[in-house]
């Protein structure tokens, strides 16, 4: 009995242990909060990679400014939480406007349908959401090549739904003005992430 009781305490131990070690000690508990704490405690160098916008222009992630960018991750054909995202940046766009202490703060809507997101596509996706140029600029990479980097650096998972749409985190990262992935947030979160790259982080 009493070996039992401690063999049984023990593998709850080694278990808690394991556990321990695989949530970053409790703090990640899914695949998404670990790469949201992973980003937080390590920043990430955005790549230079070129970027088409909705009015055939070129957008680069770094602003060369003072302000911070704010990414999403989107395809204009989605039915769901792309619209939501939009949503929430056509508010964090008026914000934007209002507030002279955020001039120079830019919203970048990152396409990652490569096939379907032509340049008629992302304007008629700006026009559908009020995105207005410059501080909400809608865009897609000009290669697939420049699309996986940013997926990998961003930590962006998008599959197939089998349905013609795709499945993928929905999330808004802060780039800050030195060009790193500093943090990740929720939708309606943006007020917040502008707020921490506004104390510099």
């Amino acid at each position: 009995m009493l070996k039992t009781a401690i063999a049984s305490t023990l593998i709850v131990l080694v278990a808690t242990c394991i556990f321990w070690n695989e949530t970053e000690g409790f703090s990640a508990f899914t695949v998404e909060s670990a790469r949201r704490l992973d980003v937080a405690r390590n920043p990430r160098a955005v790549p230079a990679v070129s970027l088409q916008s909705s009015d055939g222009g070129e957008v680069d992630l770094v602003s060369g400014g003072t302000q911070p960018t704010l990414v999403e991750f989107v395809y204009t054909s989605c039915s769901t939480i792309c619209l939501a995202l939009g949503e929430d940046f056509f508010r964090l766009q008026e914000n934007i406007a209002r507030d002279p202490r955020r001039s120079g703060v830019r919203l970048i809507s990152i396409s990652f349908d490569l096939e379907r997101d032509t340049s008629v596509q992302l304007a008629e996706y700006a026009k559908a959401h009020g995105a207005r140029s410059p501080v909400w600029k809608i865009v897609r990479p000009r290669s697939a090549a420049d699309l996986r980097r940013l997926l990998d650096v961003f930590g962006i998972v998008v599959k197939d739904d089998g349905a013609g749409g795709y499945v993928h985190n929905a999330a808004i990262h802060l780039v800050d003005a030195r060009g790193r992935l500093v943090r990740i947030g929720d939708i309606r979160q943006g007020e917040r992430l502008l707020s921490v790259g506004a104390d510099g982080s």
